[in-house]
C-alpha cells in the first residue's frame, strides 16, 4: 500500500474501536503538532479555525489554491494521518467536489468532512446533491487507491424546519442517505443530548461523529451510548484565543503577566513544532 492508503486504513480503523476516538481539531502546522506530540492517532483540520487564521470567515471565501496550501502544510508536517474539513466540497455538482477531494489527497489529506450546509451559511444542500457528491468521492478513491474516510456532517438539527423532533427525524434521514452512499461516518452537528445521541446511534448503525459543546457528555457515557468519533470541532482555536483574551485583560486591567507566562512554551520548543515530525522507521526484517 502507498503511505497515503495506509493511513487512511490506519484512520479508518480508528472509527472500528469499541471505544470512540478523541480526534482533535487544528487550524495551522503548530497546533497540528502539539495534538500530535500530546499522542492523538490522528489530527483534522476546523474549517473555521483554520480559515480564521487566515483571515477568512468559514465557509468557501477562502480561495481554492490558499486551502490546498494550508492543509497541505499541516500534512506535511505530520507523520500520522490527517482528516481535512472540505466544508461543502468547494464545488456545486458530484465533478467539481470529486476534483477538490483529488487535491486535497495530493497535499496529504486521507479523510474528508463533507457538510451539506450551504457554503454561504443559509439553508441546506439537497439530500440528492449530497448523495451524489459521495458517490462521487467514493468512486475517486477507488481509482487512485486511497480510501479515503468521508465523515458526512448534516446540519439539519439546527437548519431543518419544525421542533426539535422533526430536526432528528431529518438528520437521521439524511445522515442515512450519506451512510448508504459510501459515507464511513456521519456528523449530526450540534447533538449533544444523551436521548437523542441514543436514538441517532441506533438508527444509523454506523460509525457516529459528535462534537465537544457545552452539554455533551462525557467520554464513558458517549462510549455506553455508541459514539465512535468525538471531534473538537472549532473548539481548541476558541479555547487558545480566549486564552488570548485573558491574557490581555491580566496586562490591560490588572497589570499582571502571570497568565501570559504560566504554562507557556518555550522559544526552542516553538521552532520545534515547525519542524515536521520524521515518520517511524519500519521494523527491521
Amino acid at each position: 500500500m502507498t503511505d497515503a492508503a495506509a493511513k487512511a486504513e490506519a484512520f479508518r480503523q480508528l472509527h472500528l474501536g469499541s471505544r470512540p476516538f478523541v480526534l482533535p481539531n487544528a487550524w495551522d502546522v503548530p497546533s497540528a503538532r502539539v495534538f500530535e506530540d500530546a499522542g492523538f492517532p490522528a489530527v483534522a483540520t476546523s474549517s473555521a479555525g483554520l480559515m480564521a487564521s487566515r483571515g477568512y470567515p468559514d465557509g468557501e471565501a477562502m480561495p481554492k489554491r490558499e486551502f490546498f496550501e494550508t492543509v497541505g502544510r499541516i500534512a506535511g508536517a505530520l507523520a500520522i494521518p490527517l482528516s481535512a474539513d472540505a466544508v461543502a466540497g468547494y464545488g456545486r455538482g458530484p465533478p467539481a467536489v470529486a476534483k477538490t477531494v483529488r487535491r486535497l489527497i495530493e497535499v496529504g489529506a486521507i479523510g474528508i468532512n463533507l457538510e451539506d450546509l450551504a457554503p454561504a451559511h443559509d439553508g441546506l444542500l439537497r439530500p440528492a446533491g449530497q448523495v451524489r457528491k459521495i458517490r462521487a468521492i467514493r468512486a475517486l478513491a477507488q481509482e487512485v487507491g486511497v480510501p479515503i474516510v468521508i465523515n458526512a456532517r448534516t446540519d439539519a438539527l439546527r437548519q431543518a424546519p419544525g421542533e426539535p423532533p422533526a430536526r432528528l427525524k431529518e438528520a437521521i434521514r439524511r445522515a442515512s442517505a450519506y451512510r448508504d452512499a459510501g459515507a464511513d461516518c456521519v456528523y449530526p452537528m450540534g447533538l449533544t443530548d444523551a436521548a437523542d445521541i441514543d436514538t441517532f446511534v441506533r438508527a444509523l448503525g454506523c460509525p457516529v461523529n459528535v462534537m465537544v459543546r457545552r452539554g455533551l457528555p462525557g467520554l464513558p457515557e458517549l462510549e455506553r451510548l455508541g459514539v465512535k468519533r468525538v471531534s473538537f470541532g472549532p473548539g481548541a482555536s476558541y479555547a487558545a484565543l480566549g486564552l488570548l483574551k485573558r491574557v490581555s485583560a491580566d496586562v490591560l486591567e490588572r497589570s499582571s503577566f502571570e497568565s501570559l507566562l504560566e504554562g507557556a512554551i518555550s522559544f526552542d520548543e516553538l521552532n520545534r513544532l515547525a519542524v515536521p515530525r520524521a515518520p517511524p522507521s519500519p521494523p527491521a526484517s
